[in-house]
């Protein structure tokens, strides 16, 4: 069984800081406009380059449609009420609803979901979806960047046919300095990110309402009988061509996951009165050039709607573009990565700070160079966005099927639902998302795998690592001695020194191993021991007040707690600054933190299988050390061994 109730282990994730707004000046725009605006450049990267190989890969895909009215008209009204349904009314109108205090994605989903206390016996399998959908975001994120950058550069062999054998190259050259310039941090480029889509958004619906202009009749394709025609007419092509329809939504995922940056009125804003305007207006130019052109458009129909003298801008601008939409998914990882250590479901990480004003923005070294060796990978082994676009999908419909499965938990047993609202609502999502990702099973072979696969792994890491900390902290409960017990015994026996004492645990209760470790062999206990355990909530933030606790045990013994939400980063020596219940202030000169570092040892009765358990302790053995993770000073930190079976 998986939890969340145990994951008050280690973990350091980066806090999406709410900053203070100064005061409007006078003419400027308000802030909600300014969220609304910088939201498009991080929120929308994703689902906003989508036209740039969308509405070509259904069409002159692995399984190309021929481009006549019958099928033109189809597919742009099932992109049209994909986006709908999917997009405005799933994510904007009904998941964004479902935060946790402001916090979104899957994590936080299921963080709510399974802190309630009202799931009962279906809380392991509501852990195991959330823990999926998480996997499964890993496997797209790595899609991503490949997919949108190499959308970009494939346009200037429209304007340049000559330039086709530079598109890898270029392509790879652009990922490398995309992922290298992570460490230095994106708070002065992210400036510009939101005006630049502003711009691109600007720029493609002009070339949609061109080309709508010379063919008025595309506009029909937004009545819903062109989508069930399709389907009644050639229902195998109309649901094969599901597998590519799907690429107009992929990350619709993002509104809801970067809700707790930006707030869900500005996400809402700018998706119903910018992006979705724009994108429409570009499909619907895209699908009135292939009624006018036919097959002779299917090369590159999004860079053929603007005239010969502006295609290499529009490259330009597309690339800009498609290079913001891979720095969201990057940032977006770093963000995930940094949840699921703070639940528990993954080692400590070694995680940088790029911005000492704004907690949020961070860099996860290891996640990082990891990413650009499989994205890199994929771009030489694929070599075109036709192939990786048969791998593009299947992930993000996986994690949208889930999110639709964590949302029916929310309508019945948090928000109490009668059947009759809620069935209607969900069975209209279960029904997209299930062809959705029905469809996308038929990828599997021809590159549909490699998320799989991608998404199988990191499940195995996650739910590895969280089973494998559950074992431990059983088995030092199991042996913990009563902590009345041994403060009387060790005080009448040890030698009291000066100064404080700061022991890191896990468990709350009995005694650390640490302590009677540092007790056998030094036969010393400071004038002021603490036994600290840092917990993470099952909410976003946890309140000043609601800090730390603390527990006076007796004979200079206090056992403090102290309480994190999963989106913020414990800071011990800063908490330790503002406990004024515990004795004389903290002054770290004075104070020594001892840790623990498990050795485990092989088990008569193993937990889990041979293969877990090692790969289990070699993740505990290649963790960021928790001196870094907790921000303790470096001079005042003692570790000592111990050893666990597992």
């Amino acid at each position: 069984m998986i939890s969340l109730s145990d994951t008050a282990t280690p973990a350091a994730p980066e806090a999406m800081a709410t900053e203070a707004r100064a005061p409007t000046p006078a003419g400027a725009p308000s802030p909600g406009w300014r969220l609304a605006v910088s939201a498009m450049g991080v929120v929308f990267g994703d689902i906003g380059t989508s036209p740039l190989y969308a509405l070509r890969e259904t069409f002159a895909g692995h399984h190309p449609l021929a481009p006549d009215a019958l099928h033109i008209m189809g597919v742009i009204s099932l992109i049209f009420w994909s986006m709908m349904v999917v997009v405005t009314f799933k994510y904007v109108s009904v998941i964004m609803r479902a935060d946790n205090r402001g916090a979104g994605g899957s994590l936080a989903l299921l963080a709510l979901v399974s802190g309630r206390g009202k799931v009962g016996r279906w809380t392991s399998g509501i852990v195991l979806l959330g823990v999926a959908a998480t996997a499964l975001f890993y496997g797209d994120a790595v899609i991503t960047p490949a997919v949108s950058v190499l959308s970009a550069v494939e346009g200037i062999t429209v304007a340049a046919p000559g330039f086709a054998n530079w598109v890898l190259p270029v392509s790879v050259g652009i990922l490398v300095g995309l992922f290298s310039i992570q460490r230095s941090g994106t708070a002065r480029v992210g400036a510009l990110f939101g005006p630049i889509m502003l711009v691109y958004f600007v720029a493609i619906a002009v070339l949609g309402v061109a080309s709508i202009a010379r063919t008025p009749a595309i506009v029909e394709a937004l009545l819903p009988h062109h989508a069930i025609g399709f389907f009644v007419s050639d229902p195998l092509r109309a649901f094969l061509a599901l597998g590519s329809v799907v690429l107009a939504v992929t990350g619709a995922e993002a509104l809801y996951a970067d809700m707790g940056h930006f707030g869900r009125n500005p996400i809402k804003v700018s998706w119903l009165f910018f992006v979705l305007p724009a994108l429409l207006l570009n499909y619907m130019g895209q699908g009135a050039l292939l009624m006018r052109e036919g097959a002779a458009a299917l090369h590159n129909p999004f860079f053929l709607l603007a005239p010969d003298g502006m295609r290499l801008p529009l490259v330009v601008l597309a690339t800009l573009a498609a290079t913001i939409a891979s720095q969201a998914v990057i940032s977006g990882t770093f963000s995930v990565t940094q949840q699921a250590i703070q639940l528990g479901f993954m080692p400590r990480l070694r995680i940088e700070h790029t911005n000492a004003a704004t907690a949020g923005q961070i860099y996860v070294p290891l996640i990082n160079w990891l990413m650009l060796a499989v994205v890199i990978v994929l771009v030489l082994a694929f070599r075109s966005v036709s192939h990786l676009t048969s791998a593009y999908g299947i992930a993000v419909t996986g994690a949208m099927l889930i999110d639709t499965c964590l949302l029916s938990v929310v309508l019945f047993k948090l928000w109490d639902w009668p059947a009759y609202r809620a069935a209607p609502l969900l069975g209209l999502f279960f029904l997209v998302d299930g062809a959705f990702f029905t469809a996308n099973l038929t990828k599997i072979a021809s590159g549909g795998w490699f998320p799989l696969a991608i998404g199988l792994a990191v499940f195995t890491v996650l739910t590895t690592w969280s089973k494998g900390r559950q074992l431990m902290v059983a088995r030092m409960r199991e042996t913990a001695i009563p902590m009345n017990v041994f403060i009387r015994s060790a005080t009448s026996a040890a030698t009291r020194v000066p100064g404080t004492a700061v022991y890191m645990t896990s468990s709350a209760i009995g005694v650390p191993h640490v302590l009677l470790h540092n007790l056998k062999h030094n036969g010393v206990l400071h004038d002021r021991i603490i036994l600290l355990t840092v917990k993470i909530a099952d909410e976003p933030y946890v309140a000043a007040d609601e800090r730390c606790s603390i527990e006076a045990l007796g004979d200079g013994f206090h056992r403090m707690i102290l309480r994190y939400g999963f989106v913020e980063e414990p800071d011990v020596p800063a908490a330790l600054a503002n406990v004024e219940r515990c004795g004389a202030s903290f002054r770290m000169m004075d104070t020594s933190f001892f840790l623990a570092r498990q050795t485990l040892l092989p088990s008569a009765k193993p937990g889990m299988s041979i293969w877990r358990e090692k790969l289990f302790a070699w993740m505990l053995r290649n963790a960021e050390s928790a001196m870094e993770f907790f921000r303790l000073p470096t001079n005042r930190v003692v570790e000592l061994g111990s050893q666990v079976e597992i």
